[in-house]
């Protein structure tokens, strides 16, 4: 029988299997394509031909929003690539470098933390002006800070072990202590940290193209189709209703996704320690 952390794994695997699968072929499931028009048939209901009805401007909602798939989820993984590989990086070496360089890096964290990260997102998106790759920037500048502590953490409850020590004593190099005998037990934290940290960033792209500094129009954005739509939210609600399914669904995939590794890799991750590190 399989453990809750196990079903958890699965559902949230399902459905972001779903959502990635369905971006992958949307010119097979919508071939309308998310950016032909037709203003005779503006807000036009779910039909037969439109199974999610058309917006403001007779656009395919289901096609939009099977390409805003592929936005969410590619900015979502970006920014986890780059605020994982950069947080991971430095928390590492901070901890276990130690000294100043561990104090620097825990004050500059300190420094970005005390910023309100979705303002301080907004307003670098906006200097810099609507685009993906500065969405990506913007949500990167704060991201890896959650990974760095966590990394610097383990890190640091980790290098003073006997295993770390002999090694050292052998000559490894530090590089080679950090990504063989460190890296591993700390990456089962960093992969459920991972998971949560892209649902945030699909959250905050969301939020960013809502408030129009995220993807310029016409790129199907699930925030941007929220903010179209939100002026005809009586006469016409599947314009809000489909893209915000779509962004709630991604996002409990993901949730459900992290908390079912977190209940299967922590025994795991207990039995690593147990096997490598001395009591």
């Amino acid at each position: 029988m399989r453990s809750p952390g196990a079903r958890a794994v699965l559902v949230g695997t399902s459905g972001l299997a779903l959502l990635a699968l369905a971006g992958a072929v949307a010119p097979v499931l919508a071939p309308a394509g998310p950016y032909a028009a037709d203003l005779a048939a503006r807000l036009g209901p779910p039909s037969d031909t439109h199974l999610f009805g058309q917006d403001t401007l007779g656009r395919d909602v289901l096609a939009r929003v099977l390409y805003g798939a592929r936005i969410s989820l590619g900015v979502g993984a970006a920014t986890v690539f780059l605020s994982l590989g950069a947080g991971t990086l430095l928390g590492c070496a901070a901890g276990y470098a130690g000294g100043w360089v561990d104090e620097g890096l825990a004050r500059v964290i300190d420094v970005l933390l005390a910023f309100p990260g979705l303002l301080l997102a907004i307003a670098l998106a906006a200097i810099r002006g609507p685009s993906l790759p500065n969405v990506v920037l913007a949500l990167s500048v704060l991201g890896w800070t959650g990974y760095a502590r966590l990394a610097r953490a383990v890190t640091l409850s980790l290098r003073r072990r006997e295993f770390v020590e002999a090694t050292v004593a052998l000559g490894a190099h530090p590089v080679r202590i950090v990504l063989r005998h460190l890296l591993p037990l700390a990456a089962p934290m960093l992969l459920v940290q991972a998971t949560f940290g892209m649902a945030g960033a699909i959250v905050a792209e969301g939020s960013l193209s809502f408030l129009g500094v995220g993807a310029p129009p016409p790129l199907p954005s699930w925030g941007s189709m929220i903010d179209e739509g939100r002026p005809f939210l009586l006469v016409a609600p599947h314009l809000v209703l489909f893209p915000g399914a779509a962004l709630a669904l991604a996002v409990l995939a993901l949730q459900l996704l992290g908390d079912g590794l977190r209940d299967v890799l922590d025994v795991g991750a207990e039995r690593s320690a147990r096997a490598v590190i001395p009591p």
